[in-house]
């Protein structure tokens, strides 16, 4: 397990609770005395050093060098995931999952009986650590394209069986691009007032104004609320740093916080979108992501036009989505800034290439 695991949300799609507190101000580092008197409450041993591994957006995590091994230990931080129903759920899944033979690192049992543990105010759980690292798209080769998206398709599938039936939600709202665009002009008015006033802000302000006329250009092409795909059990999260690799497999699929029924072709989808781009220019590599989509098409037993289905609502969600900015100028959170530049370029691109995108999920 490489020191960035469990850290996942750094470049999730859908962005954490955007009216939420930073959340660097509601986690601050667990002590060395509270890191030991969790891990006592497993069967362990003695905890000997304790180091934090890189921070995502959500949760607080540490590599935790015991008597008895090497494990994560992970802080439950963010209010949305962070409920111990949330959390029960995430662990119960996952432990079925692995129990079927999927790659993932489930929850230890403690000394109760349980996999949570609370103390001094917060919930904690241990977890293996899984020696492993993370790879981009483009150092997989086109049989790796299509292994993973057969993986994410059996994750579907497995999750199905696992968890509880899904009743249909039926009609699914859309983005409403006259709210988007209100929106927009106040993040435009906070980008330009922003002091002091750098690159970023005025990178901010031509993206802006850039994606109100991309707006004003599609906003016939809105997708109605009854053209989502079929919902199911999904990962909520799938991408690069979320997935663990040991030679060309994936050994562990990480950070099961946001699993949650959403349409699953969109979740596919989405996942492309992360690891199949170009970190730079946001472009994504669509010979990969043919071969992706193959691999999560047959696994899932998905036809062509729930991916088509899907592809058009992520694109519409991407137009009118702005949570980085939205943290950066709403909540003065400048964690997500770094993404910003490509994830915008990706939209406008996406836009240009609509159909060549769309032929990629399908054919």
């Amino acid at each position: 397990m490489t020191e960035s695991q469990f850290t996942s949300t750094a470049v999730v799609l859908e962005g954490p609770d955007a009216g939420a507190p930073p959340v660097g101000t509601l986690s601050p580092p667990v002590s060395r005395f509270v890191l030991a008197r969790v891990l006592r409450g497993y069967r362990a041993g003695r905890l000997i050093e304790a180091h934090p591994v890189a921070e995502g957006l959500l949760n607080r995590g540490y590599r935790v060098t015991s008597s008895a091994g090497v494990y994560f230990l992970k802080c439950y931080v963010d209010r949305a995931t962070a409920t111990l129903p949330a959390i029960t759920a995430q662990h119960r899944a996952t432990t079925a999952l692995y129990a079927q033979g999927l790659p993932i690192a489930p929850p230890l049992v403690g000394r109760d009986g349980q996999t949570v543990t609370d103390c001094d105010g917060r919930r904690f759980a241990l977890f293996p650590w899984v020696p492993g690292s993370h790879r981009t798209g483009s150092e997989l080769s086109l049989v790796q394209c299509e292994e993973l998206g057969a993986l994410l398709g059996n994750v579907h599938g497995a999750l199905a069986r696992v968890c509880a039936p899904v009743v249909q939600p039926g009609r699914q709202p859309t983005a409403d691009p006259r709210a988007t665009a209100a929106l927009l002009d106040e993040l435009l008015e906070r980008a330009r007032r922003h002091r002091p006033h750098g690159p970023f802000d005025q990178l901010a302000e031509r993206r802006l104004t850039e994606r109100a006329a991309l707006l004003e250009a599609y906003a016939h092409r809105r997708p109605g609320p009854e053209a989502a795909g079929p919902a199911g059990w999904v990962h909520g999260d799938f991408h690069g740093l979320n997935l663990l690799y040991r030679g060309e497999r994936v050994v562990a699929v990480l950070d099961w916080d946001r699993l949650g029924v959403r349409p699953r072709g969109e979740e596919a989808v989405r996942a492309a979108t992360l690891i199949f781009n170009d970190p730079v220019t946001g472009e994504l590599d669509l010979a990969r992501v043919r071969r992706y989509a193959r691999g999560y098409r047959e696994a899932a037993d998905a036809p062509a036009q729930e991916l088509a289905a899907a592809a058009h609502r992520v694109w519409w969600e991407r137009l009118n989505d702005f949570w980085m900015l939205r943290w950066r100028y709403q909540r003065a959170d400048q964690r997500a800034d770094q993404l910003f530049p490509a994830a915008a370029a990706q939209t406008v691109w996406w836009c240009q290439e609509y159909e060549q995108v769309l032929d990629a999920f399908v054919n």
